[in-house]
C-alpha cells in the first residue's frame, strides 16, 4: 500500500470523489444531508405538558412528551436524589452483561448485580427530548423510577453502599413509600394536567370510531321483539295494529341502548343529528353510527338486551339484569323522572 493509515486513505478518497462532483451534485448531496438531519430532529419528542412532583422535601420536574412518554428530568432527578456520575467507564461493560442502556449515575460496580436484576430486561432507561426552550435534554422514563429505587434499596440491604451512596438509598426509600400510595404515571399526569388531556383524547378516539361523518342508509334496526319486551315488562298490552309508539319509548331506548354503547356516544349522536321545528330529531340516531364499529356494536347490544328481556319477569328485574350485564357509561340520568328508582312501579308509560 502507500503507507498511509487506513482512515487517512479513506478521507483522501472522499475528497477525490467530492472534487469530481458538479456544483449541482454537491448541492443535492448537501440538501439531502440537511433533510436527514432535520428528519432526525423532528423525531425527537418535545415536552408538551410540563409539571413538577413533590415527594417529601424533594421536587422533581416532569413532563408528558408529545409522543405520550412520561419522564422526569434526568439532571434534576439526580440533584434531588443526591446522585452523581460514576467513574466506572461504560466501555468496561460488555453488551452481554446488561441489556439496558444504563446511564452513568447507575454505572457503579457495586450496583451491577442489582441493575441487572431490576433493569436488565429494558432496552432504554432515558430518552432524549426537546425542552420548551428548544434545547435537547435527557429524561428518565417515569415508569422506570421504581426500578431505579429498587436498585439502591437492594444494594443497601446487601450492605454494598458507602456513606455517600447510603444517602441516595434513603432518598429512594422516601420515593418508594410515596409511590406505594400513588403510581408514578398518575403523579406525572396529575402534575402536568395531562390526565384531562388523556381523557379528552380517549373520548375523541371513541367518538371517531363510533360516529359517522355522513348520514348512513336507513336499515330497519330495532326488531319488534325489542318493543314487545318493553310493553310486556311494563305491563302494557302490545297493540296488534301498527301505531305510533309513545315518545317516552325514545327516552327508555336512550337509557337501555345508547347510554351503554360507549362513553359520550349518546350526547354526540344528539349533537350531530339535526332537529325539526318541533325540536325532534329528523333522523334515527343509529343512522349516524359508523358501519364498521358503531352500528355492529349497536346490533350486538340489541340482541343481548332482547335476550335479557325474555329472561326477566318484570321491569325492575330487567333493569337489574341489564345494569349488571351492560352498565351505562355514566350514571347521570337526563330524564324528567327516575323511572328505575323509587317512585316508578315499573308499569305503564
Amino acid at each position: 500500500m502507500d503507507g498511509k493509515p487506513k482512515d487517512q486513505r479513506k478521507a483522501l478518497g472522499g475528497h477525490a470523489r467530492a472534487e469530481k462532483l458538479t456544483p449541482e451534485q454537491r448541492k443535492e448531496i448537501g440538501r439531502k444531508a440537511a433533510a436527514s438531519r432535520w428528519d432526525k430532529a423532528k423525531e425527537i419528542p418535545h415536552a408538551a405538558y410540563p409539571g413538577s412532583i413533590k415527594i417529601g422535601d424533594m421536587e422533581f420536574p416532569c413532563s408528558v412528551l408529545s409522543d405520550g412518554t412520561r419522564i422526569l428530568t434526568q439532571t434534576e432527578f439526580m440533584t434531588q436524589m443526591k446522585m452523581y456520575y460514576s467513574g466506572w467507564v461504560s466501555a468496561n461493560r460488555s453488551a452481554d452483561e446488561l441489556a439496558a442502556d444504563v446511564p452513568h449515575f447507575l454505572a457503579f460496580e457495586t450496583l451491577r448485580p442489582f441493575v441487572y436484576k431490576h433493569l436488565g430486561d429494558l432496552q432504554s432507561i432515558t430518552v432524549a427530548y426537546r425542552t420548551q426552550t428548544g434545547q435537547i435534554a435527557r429524561g428518565i422514563k417515569a415508569e422506570i423510577i421504581p426500578k431505579i429505587c429498587d436498585v439502591w434499596l437492594d444494594a443497601a440491604e446487601a450492605r454494598k453502599l458507602g456513606k455517600r451512596q447510603s444517602i441516595i438509598a434513603e432518598k429512594a426509600k422516601t420515593v418508594m413509600r410515596a409511590l406505594a400510595h400513588v403510581g408514578i404515571t398518575a403523579l406525572v399526569d396529575e402534575a402536568t394536567g395531562y390526565q384531562e388531556v388523556r381523557a379528552r383524547n380517549s373520548l375523541a378516539k371513541i367518538l371517531e370510531d363510533f360516529i359517522a361523518k355522513e348520514l348512513q342508509p336507513y336499515i330497519r334496526t330495532f326488531p319488534p321483539e325489542y318493543y314487545e319486551g318493553i310493553f310486556r315488562l311494563r305491563g302494557l298490552e302490545y297493540p296488534k295494529d301498527p301505531i305510533r309508539r309513545p315518545q317516552y319509548f325514545g327516552t327508555l331506548t336512550n337509557d337501555i341502548i345508547y347510554k351503554r354503547l360507549a362513553p359520550g356516544v349518546l350526547a354526540e349522536l344528539k349533537k350531530v343529528t339535526p332537529r325539526d321545528e318541533d325540536g325532534k330529531h329528523k333522523d334515527k340516531l343509529f343512522r349516524r353510527l359508523t358501519s364498521n364499529k358503531g352500528y355492529p356494536k349497536l346490533t350486538g347490544l340489541l340482541g343481548s338486551v332482547v335476550t335479557i328481556m325474555r329472561f326477566s319477569k318484570d321491569w325492575h328485574d330487567f333493569m337489574a339484569k341489564l345494569d349488571d350485564m351492560h352498565p351505562r357509561y355514566g350514571d347521570q340520568m337526563s330524564l324528567p323522572f327516575s323511572y328505575h328508582q323509587e317512585g316508578d312501579d315499573g308499569r305503564g308509560l
